[in-house]
């Protein structure tokens, strides 16, 4: 009974995923592993992907956060120690960032 339960908890979970193209190529170790122009789909972390970061830092779009969780929540993957676009790390900065904010702090920011 348990296992139905977590099992039908677990399927009314939504999932919130954002996408942007990259501008540039993401590389390791000078071999491009991602093309420019591919869709990355990044979805929202969750508490365990946090692991050994800060909100804050991601908040602050800090790279080295930045590139630490990228692979915990990218697909295709950004692997960890890739070389990539600063404006493509940006583009991942904002869908981190607007995955983190609660819906008031949202609703409270001035539109355009």
């Amino acid at each position: 009974m348990t296992e139905q339960i977590a099992v039908a908890a677990a399927s009314t979970i939504a999932i919130a995923i954002a996408s942007f193209t990259l501008d540039g190529p993401v590389t390791l170790n000078g071999a491009e592993v991602i093309a420019a122009g591919t869709e990355i789909h990044v979805r929202k972390p969750m508490s365990g992907e946090l692991r050994g970061l800060t909100i804050n830092a991601l908040l602050n779009c800090d790279v080295a956060a930045l590139l630490t969780i990228a692979p915990r929540i990218t697909s295709p993957v950004i692997p960890k120690g890739a070389t990539m676009d600063p404006a493509d790390l940006t583009q991942l900065g904002g869908e981190v960032m607007d995955f983190l904010l609660p819906k008031a702090a949202k609703a409270a920011l001035p539109t355009t």
